[in-house]
């Protein structure tokens, strides 16, 4: 799953844009990116507006911990999908 801090709508107009298979769920709130600790603490000059770091966590199906963990400060910056693809395979 994926999950964005915008809201549930914009997240089904970006998920049915880029045929995603996997439900992205809303973290309006900023819950989950505090618990992962993964908060950018302000945007270009938004200063003390939350955003989530670009990141990507895969977790184990059986024991639900964290196997692969990648976060970035630059938002520019993508994660290697070849090895990704590859730890979900």
């Amino acid at each position: 799953m994926g999950i964005s801090v915008d809201s549930p709508f914009a997240n089904k107009v970006f998920a049915e844009h880029h045929n995603l298979n996997f439900p992205v769920l809303s973290d309006y709130n900023r819950e989950v990116i505090e618990q992962y600790n993964v908060v950018m603490p302000s945007l270009g000059k938004l200063r003390d507006f939350k955003v989530a770091k670009r990141s990507i966590f895969i977790v184990d199906n059986n024991n639900h911990n964290i196997v692969y963990k990648w976060v970035t400060d630059n938002p520019l910056i993508e994660p290697n999908y070849e090895e990704i693809r590859t730890i979900i395979s």
